[in-house]
């Protein structure tokens, strides 16, 4: 796995957590969900995330926002605002806005990179 580095700070890589989506928010399929958060603090952590087939509702509150890179494989993103959606795959990369509503999809098993802001 790659690692990343802090300026002045040591990053080690905390234990995996393993969850599935709730089933209130359960669209399609029951995906396992492997988290290994590698920097925790009250207003931003990041890490890496992997998940199973599958599609679940989201919604993020009006002070959180996600940046993602995709490592490998492939997911969508259905806005339920507009009813559009966008396919982000390996190498690129995408943002979770405040207050969005919508779908998340994994259409092929995927990792990625993720940092998490909440203010």
């Amino acid at each position: 796995m790659p690692s990343i580095f802090l300026a002045g700070y040591g990053l080690t890589q905390n234990e995996t957590t393993v969850d599935y989506p709730r089933p209130d928010r359960l669209v399609q399929g029951n995906p396992k969900r492997l988290t290994t958060e590698l920097y925790d603090h009250p207003n931003m952590n990041c890490g890496i995330w992997e998940c199973e087939v599958g599609a679940w509702n989201i919604e993020f509150a009006a002070n959180k926002q996600e940046f993602f890179q995709v490592i490998e494989g492939s997911v969508r993103l259905h806005d339920a605002k507009t009813g559009e959606f966008v396919e982000i795959h390996a190498g690129n990369a995408g943002i979770i806005p405040p207050s969005f509503k919508g779908t998340f999809e994994v259409l092929e098993k995927v990792k990625k990179y993720y940092v998490l802001t909440e203010n």
